[in-house]
């Protein structure tokens, strides 16, 4: 650009000796355009002085620019950059007292344009005939090559350019300080305050209503709404924290407790919500009032309030409230015992996704309304009254909860044993190897099946008279909420094609959620879930303090943790890679999280794939595979499996050996062994669901690993290895699966075990049932 804009040549460049400025490709072309480079002793700056003091200078002026404007140090750079346009500006005695600019391209500089740098600033815009005209926003310096200046809107949180621009030069904005920042603003929404307090009118409408029952006395102190920013981030820093989790923008139209829902402008929806919830928790007679006996402590309690939005222009959103005891103060051994409640494993869930669109059969959903509160307590428990639904002149009574409420510790177990009784007396069977998969088979041969996780259920049948009966035997016992055809569960959204007799299992709308809390949205796409340039190791941690300061900033532990969520229900494509990236969670690096990073840029540009399942005649499946030493800190080996039914991925992993294998046959064959302990609880799970799909086969791509398991010889080689490991010759023996050679190249577990070239990737998704 120098020698464009002069017409003259470079023939000196002198510069420290950071690794920028050394590399032997810029090496090379300072060699082929004839560039003498000059370099500084180590440690001594002052030989490359001009550059030195010219940072000095700057550095001043960026102080005194975000001191002066009040901005947070997360600004540096664009004050940086609006000092640099200032001093090209400026008058140098060095060059006769002329500007920078001046002497570069022989015009004057034009000051017509200038500043103050953080003053408030109105851009134009046009919204709408009734909108505002003008937006608010720091003035932050000017854009390079464009005639515009260069705007930070804080309601947006975005860099915006604009011409027609009307500054307010004799303030600042006092409160883009975030030096102050308390639990009254929010770290995000820093420009605006926000100010929930309800118009007279409607804290009225609130007042009225609730006073018409005659049984509650409302409470009058409606405090300004207090937004607490996260914990994770104590320092206050604007664009740091925007940049590193947004989170979703709908949270913050959800109260976070009583005097928000009826200050708020969506208060008479809240308050409607609330008194459903009470309608409900007295129609199951949930407690009694009773004075609290002396030596008994009480239970607090809080509402908990979510706003779930509709399908835009088919339903509306749904408000609601749920009363929630607070759990964590009740004494173990007094206020509860056990606690453990079982939910459907997702590999259940699939492999009966996979039984429905193998035989066309009918699925649909249910949902249990305030499941919690159909379990029988068997202990005392008090608790206080709720706020906002004190009994008239009972106020100083507590509740007996005789039923189990929404937040108690025993809550989903009690609930679980409800259930499953009700169900055991109702003829269904209980799966002994998913206690939360129920089974009854008809006079006529077919079969009715039942997934519990928690309230949720899905229902399988031939035909939808049987799905009717259960359902009708279900709402008499408790309210249920009929959501006809299943098409959504746990996230996971379920999209049938009867004619083609396919049923596809997606996560879109997850991961779309992923790309807004982690800002992700305009990330560029890959092919793979990982390059095979990341060689992750524990030496790649923090070691200086600035980067551990960085990474603490960083949400790779939550990134990881929605990732690992995807991985479990329907992306098996993403199982090496998580597993790679998560052995760092306790003290991730900048290559950590690059690579986290890419993952999710992965996962940008494969939004739409989803599980095929489809009717076919094969039958269930498994594949095996392992990398020999893969884990760079400990040594030890990776196993992946992954098990199809029809052609499509119903249950995978791949994870870390728990010991260190001494050579690749020894790591093949703990592999297949777990693989195998898959395989039989699989085949457990389809003998008792009454289908003829038998696992009979695994494939592994080793064929010592297979000698192996079928030959006692070895015994002095394989001595060594954990007699648990051995089990699978006795499986093997009996006949129960038989492992049989594959080539490396059609076996889809590879891509479980490490980062595989685009062309075999695309052929591992292929073989699993993983399409666009």
């Amino acid at each position: 650009m120098i020698e464009k804009q002069t017409g003259k040549q470079i023939k000196y460049l002198r510069t420290d000796n950071g690794l920028e400025f050394c590399s032997d490709e810029f090496n090379r072309l300072c060699k082929s355009e004839g560039i003498v480079r000059h370099l500084t002793v180590r440690h001594t700056p002052q030989q490359n002085g001009v550059a030195e003091r010219m940072n000095r200078t700057i550095m001043e002026k960026v102080r005194c620019m975000l001191s002066n404007a009040n901005l947070p140090k997360s600004f540096w750079a664009e004050a940086a950059s609006t000092a640099c346009f200032l001093i090209n500006r400026s008058p140098s005695v060095a060059i006769e007292k002329k500007t920078p600019q001046e002497v570069w391209s022989g015009n004057p500089a034009n000051y017509s344009d200038l500043k103050i740098f953080g003053c408030p600033a109105y851009a134009h815009v046009n919204n709408g005939k009734l909108e505002p005209r003008s937006i608010k926003c720091v003035f932050l310096g000017y854009k390079a090559g464009v005639k515009g200046y260069k705007l930070w809107c804080p309601e947006s949180r975005k860099v915006v350019i604009s011409r027609d621009v009307v500054f307010d030069e004799t303030a600042m904005l006092p409160n883009l300080s975030l030096k102050d920042s308390s639990n009254k603003e929010n770290q995000k929404q820093v420009e605006h305050q926000i100010n929930t307090e309800s118009t007279p009118q409607v804290s009225t409408k609130i007042e009225n209503r609730v006073a018409s029952s005659p049984q509650y006395s409302i409470a009058k102190n409606r405090t300004k709404r207090e937004i607490k920013p996260p914990k994770k981030y104590a320092e206050a820093d604007l664009v740091a924290y925007a940049l590193n989790v947004a989170e979703d923008i709908d949270a913050n139209q959800e109260p976070s407790n009583y005097s928000e829902a009826i200050s708020c402008e969506d208060s008479e929806k809240w308050m409607f919500a609330m008194q459903e919830e009470m309608e409900s928790l007295h129609k199951n007679k949930t407690w009694d009032l009773v004075k609290l006996p002396k030596g008994k402590k009480t239970v607090r309690c809080k509402w908990v309030f979510k706003k779930k939005e509709g399908t835009p222009g088919v339903e509306e959103p749904k408000y609601k409230a749920r009363l929630v005891a607070k759990g964590y103060s009740q004494v173990p051994g007094v206020d509860f015992t056990d606690v453990f409640s079982p939910v459907v494993k997702h590999s259940s869930i699939r492999a009966l996704l996979g039984i429905v669109a193998m035989h066309d059969l009918e699925l649909e959903q249910l949902d249990v309304k305030t499941a919690f509160l159909h379990g029988e307590l068997e202990e005392n428990i008090y608790m206080q009254q709720l706020e906002g639904f004190t009994v008239s002149e009972k106020e100083d009574y507590v509740c007996l909860l005789k039923k189990s409420l929404y937040g108690l510790k025993q809550s989903p177990r009690q609930w679980y044993k409800r259930f499953d009784s009700f169900m055991t007396s109702h003829d269904f069977k209980r799966s002994s190897f998913d206690s939360c998969v129920y089974f009854k088979k008809n006079n006529d041969g077919s079969f009715v099946y039942l997934l519990l996780y928690v309230d949720d259920m899905l229902i399988v049948a031939k035909d939808k008279g049987e799905i009717r009966k259960v359902k009708a035997q279900l709402s008499e016992e408790f309210e249920m909420k009929d959501l006809g055809p299943a098409k959504k569960i746990l996230g996971m959204e379920i999209l049938r094609d009867r004619k083609a007799s396919k049923l596809y299992l997606s996560q879109k709308g997850y991961i779309e959620k992923l790309f807004c809390r982690f800002n992700m949205r305009s990330a560029k796409p890959i092919s793979t879930p990982l390059a095979a340039h990341f060689r992750l190791s524990s030496a790649l941690s923090p070691q200086s303090d600035d980067e551990i300061e960085y990474m603490s900033h960083v949400p790779y532990s939550s990134a990881v943790g929605s990732l690992m969520y995807a991985i479990v229900c329907s992306r098996p494509d993403l199982s090496y890679a998580v597993s790679a990236v998560s052995r760092y969670m306790a003290n991730p690096g900048k290559e950590h999280w690059k690579a986290v990073q890419w993952i999710l840029r992965y996962l940008r540009g494969t939004t739409d794939v989803c599980l095929q399942f489809g009717r076919t005649e094969d039958g269930v499946i498994g594949y095996v595979d392992a990398d020999f030493a893969g884990d760079l800190d400990r040594r030890r080996s990776l196993t992946g499996y992954v098990f199809t039914i029809g052609g499509c991925a119903i249950s995978w992993n791949a994870t870390l050996q728990t010991t260190v294998a001494l050579s690749t046959t020894e790591a093949e064959y703990m592999a297949i062994t777990e693989a195998c302990k898959e395989a039989i609880w699989l085949k457990g799970l389809f003998s008792e669901l009454n289908e003829d799909l038998q696992i009979s086969t695994v494939f592994c791509d080793s064929q010592s690993a297979i000698f192996l398991t079928k030959d006692q010889m070895f015994h002095e080689r394989t001595k060594h290895i954990d007699v648990r490991y051995h089990f699978v010759r006795d499986i093997i023996a009996r006949g129960d699966i038989v492992v049989s050679k594959i080539s490396t190249h059609a076996n889809p577990a590879d891509m479980m075990t490490k980062s595989l070239p685009i062309t075999k990737f695309k052929h591992c998704l292929d073989l699993v049932g993983v399409h666009c």
